[in-house]
């Protein structure tokens, strides 16, 4: 079992494993002049260097800042085609409904995904994927949700299966949009058709809906989730991105990992969350490129909430291919402390994919950790523009 000892580092910071809720977000432990210990691909100790335990091998960091590997907890990373004319119209001042009657929109990105078979989406997905994980992200989730026809949900799905061997990826069926007629017999076909071939082939380990105005109905999101759980899959939810129709309370009622968006969230739905098992999953990349408000990550944190961080990398509201980068943006824009975006982006983040073996460095941990560039943990939310990520460790080897 190979064996290494780490040293060189400046400040070990880590949250404590597990779910991280209100106040306990901002409570990190560091400890300078460290050392790490990994033995078979996890933490097995972690302290002073100068109470370190004797390892059959050493590797000097060169006395910079370490932390856990950073935890996306949602991306769209598979997708074809692109939204650059949407993005030229919207900044004109085309309203997005006019986008989508010429044609654009998410419905853009659907054709093309639609059009495209698995070796396309894995090539395409595949660098975007390498600079998510240079940014710091050891582990990403994956959605589909671009197909609409069962088919190309399923040819996404297969992509990142074999994008598996590359990365660290957790695959979700994303029940995105309805189709423009015959709604009730297509979330029908989901719950009949869909759902139990990706859960009989293995395809994913949760299913998340978007339930808006301008998608799935509470009514319909409920019948989504009732057929997921059914055939043992976790359920997500896409909620209060434009409006607060009800479905982060239904998340919370049926304990889905996490409610993600929460830009139009109130006090109905904070106290919600900060009463459930739920995770808040914020995403500020949507407020930086749409101009949305910002979800409420400070009244969350203060309602007694376990709050994540995202990127949510897709082609149209959010184009944000670092999850460093997002850190950042929470505690700009979402009220953040520097430590509880940490632990939002670590620990949280993990937790709303239902992982537990990864996002803090302590023993039994998988040891996945960031040497940074700096010998202050505090430039992971501060840098902008570049990154702060020196090198990348997953499973205590450095990642390629």
């Amino acid at each position: 079992m190979s064996e290494t000892l780490f040293t060189g580092i400046s400040q070990l910071v880590s949250p404590a494993a597990g779910v991280r809720r209100g106040p306990a977000m901002g409570a990190l432990t560091q400890i300078d002049d460290a050392a790490l210990l990994v033995r078979g691909g996890l933490v097995a100790w972690a302290g002073p260097r100068t109470e370190a335990p004797e390892a059959a091998q050493t590797h000097d960091l060169g006395g910079v800042a370490v932390v856990p590997g950073l935890v996306d907890p949602h991306t769209h990373a598979v997708w074809a085609g692109d939204r650059l004319a949407d993005f030229e119209a919207r900044i004109s001042g085309v309203p997005y409904e006019e986008i989508l009657a010429r044609g654009g929109g998410i419905r853009r990105t659907m054709r093309a995904t639609a059009s495209a078979d698995v070796d396309t989406l894995v090539a395409l997905a595949r660098p975007r994927l390498a600079a998510l994980r240079a940014s710091g992200a050891t582990t990403a989730e994956v959605k589909s949700g671009y197909g609409l026809d069962f088919d190309a949900e399923v040819r996404m799905l297969r992509a990142i299966q074999q994008l598996r061997a590359e990365f660290l990826l957790v695959p979700t069926l994303l029940i995105h949009v309805p189709p423009q007629d015959g709604r009730a017999a297509y979330v029908r076909a989901v719950c009949q058709e869909l759902i139990p071939q990706v859960a009989r082939e293995g395809l994913a380990t949760a299913v998340d809906v978007f339930c808006e105005k301008e998608a799935f109905s509470v009514g319909e999101t409920r019948q989504i989730f009732a057929a997921a759980q059914a055939h043992g899959l976790s359920v997500k939810l896409h909620a209060d991105q434009f409006h607060a129709i009800g479905g982060t309370e239904l998340a919370c009622e049926i304990g889905a990992l996490s409610v993600d968006h929460l830009e139009a969230s109130g006090s109905a739905q904070i106290q919600a969350l900060a009463i459930s098992g739920t995770v808040a999953t914020i995403l500020p990349g949507v407020t930086l490129h749409l101009g949305l408000p910002a979800a409420p990550g400070r009244a969350l944190i203060d309602a007694g909430a376990a709050v994540a961080v995202g990127t949510d990398l897709n082609p149209g509201s959010s184009p944000v291919f670092s999850t460093q980068l997002a850190l950042a943006l929470a505690v700009r824009l979402c009220g953040l402390t520097p430590a509880e975006a940490l632990s939002a982006a670590t620990v949280n983040a993990a937790h709303a994919l239902g992982l537990s073996d990864c996002g803090a460095l302590v023993p039994g941990q998988r040891a996945d950790f960031l040497a940074l560039h700096s010998a202050d943990w505090r430039d992971l939310a501060y840098t902008l523009g570049a990154s702060p990520v020196r090198e990348v460790w997953q499973a205590g080897a450095l990642a390629r």
